[in-house]
């Protein structure tokens, strides 16, 4: 797989980005395209390691080792190696529908149990897997395929977003008429609102799918809010053979301390969803925050996305308060491979908060402790502590203040994004579904059906909050699933 001694004579590599301070000034995606040759080079150095981890798509300590969609990852890496890149497509798409989401987005827990990294840096598989894709759409490769038969049975998929467009895709496979309810005024979910453009370019990437997945078949009806009047739950259920629920954990986490009320205090996905739609529309109707001090109160993706974006805005400064502490630079004795690494990081927001304004924008061990406003209502300070992680006398560690560390922030603009509780309740009560203890919908693991027949689930409605790999591998659980209901057996995997 790859060249036998390449991971010993080539160092990893991975393309360069956007300088900083130029990518800030535009919406563009940052990542640069890395010369054919160069990918080659990287596909040599996948190992011929015996046991592959990468694409064991496990559970270990809680968190994702190796691919969750089981991509065959030291295949397309051998391939590209020996420049055979129609059969690298090939064997792309047999276990990933949407390889251009995640090489783009993907935390890529396939390189944090990638053999070579165990001793080395881990192979490039996530900037090879875009390139492949890319290359694929390029080469006019990428073409529809719609079902030569259809079976006349109907399925609703209930939510666009990464699961729910894997369901869509692979119920379309089997021959089912797929029809795509989405609440949103473009198909997408998570894909087109929560992630920004310069991640993941919506017209050029997100668009180009939903386009495909349209000449294949699929029918995508958007404002469309599933379990209102005008789409009701009990019609949906009776006018189709088959539903499948994908809506996410849309429900955020909020921080109900003193002054939460204020102006200017708002939620991450409401502050990056306004701003998307502003660049589809051209209007001026976002959370804007050109000129004020940012405080982003949280860590993870959605974080960072808040810092890129605030500074993209113009921000005159930008904090990220994180309650936990920084990570170490290398896996800890508790932490050993092929767990993920849970090893500090440097992302794309902070590096660019920190060319703009000269340090990492995050403050660890750090919580807020109330809002400050003036006498018009508005947000001007955020005052906070530095915490300590103790154990109470049930033996949980919660964090304690330290007395002393109490500080006032100035912040005219805050943005919560300390993760969601789980999906909305409004659907989910008008299907009549049961959850389980921590509020997500109730369906077996491999399984995905609901207490109600006809009914499934799958993505971060029935999981949590999860890696878009998640949401894909179970959109295409689900519809494996679906389609054994509708016909009586399955042939999707």
């Amino acid at each position: 797989m790859g060249k036998p001694t390449g991971f010993m004579e080539y160092k990893r590599e991975v393309p360069a980005d956007r300088a900083p301070l130029e990518r800030i000034n535009d919406w563009n995606e940052f990542h640069l395209h890395m010369p054919d040759e160069d990918l080659r080079t990287q596909g040599a150095r996948c190992m011929d390691c015996g046991v592959p981890f990468c694409h064991s798509g496990m559970l270990i300590s809680g968190m994702a080792s190796g691919c969750p969609i089981n991509n065959l990852i030291p295949e397309w890496n051998d391939l590209v190696y020996r420049n055979l890149w129609h059969q690298a497509l090939d064997r792309l798409l047999k276990t990933n529908n949407f390889p251009e989401f995640t090489g783009r987005v993907c935390p890529a827990p396939c390189e944090g149990s990638c053999t070579l990294a165990s001793i080395d840096p881990a192979v490039t598989i996530k900037n090879i897997e875009v390139s492949i894709i890319e290359r694929g759409f390029d080469e006019g490769w990428i073409v529809p395929t719609p079902p030569a038969i259809r079976t006349g049975k109907k399925v609703a998929v209930v939510g666009s977003g990464p699961a729910g467009l894997s369901a869509a895709a692979q119920l379309n496979k089997a021959g089912h008429s797929v029809t795509v309810f989405e609440r949103a005024d473009l198909p997408g979910g998570l894909l087109m609102y929560g992630i920004p453009n310069m991640k993941l370019d919506k017209r050029q990437v997100v668009l180009r799918r939903i386009k495909l997945m349209e000449e294949e078949g699929i029918t995508f009806v958007c404002n469309a809010d599933v379990g209102g009047s005008e789409f009701p739950a009990a019609k949906l259920h009776s006018e189709f053979d088959a539903v499948v629920v994908t809506t996410g954990a849309t429900l955020p986490r909020d921080l109900p301390i003193d002054g939460r009320a204020l102006k200017g205090i708002h939620f991450a996905m409401d502050f990056l969803t306004a701003n998307t739609k502003a660049l589809l529309t051209g209007n001026e109707d976002f959370i804007s925050a050109k000129g004020k001090d940012v405080i982003i109160i949280g860590g993870g993706d959605t974080g960072t996305d808040c810092v890129g974006t605030s500074l993209r805005h113009g921000c005159s400064s930008v904090s990220q308060l994180e309650i936990m502490p920084r990570s170490p630079d290398q896996r800890a004795a508790d932490n050993p491979w092929p767990e993920w690494p849970k090893t500090h990081k440097v992302d794309y927001g902070q590096e660019e908060a920190a060319a703009k304004f000269g340090d990492d924008p995050r403050v660890y061990l750090t919580t807020a402790t109330r809002f400050e406003g003036d006498e018009e209502g508005e947000l001007k300070a955020v005052h906070t502590v530095e915490v300590t992680w103790q154990k109470n006398e049930k033996g949980q560690f919660i964090p304690q203040p330290v007395p002393g560390t109490e500080k006032v922030r100035p912040a005219q603009l805050v943005l919560l994004a300390m993760g969601f509780l789980g999906p909305e309740r409004s659907l989910i009560d008008s299907f009549g579904l049961e959850c389980d203890s921590r509020s997500n919908i109730k369906a077996e693991l491999e399984k995905y059906s609901t207490n109600i027949p006809g009914i499934f689930t799958a993505g971060d409605c029935r999981r949590g909050q999860s890696l878009i790999v998640w949401a894909i591998n179970e959109g295409r659980g689900a519809a494996r699933e679906c389609d054994r209901y509708l016909m009586g057996n399955s042939e999707l995997p």
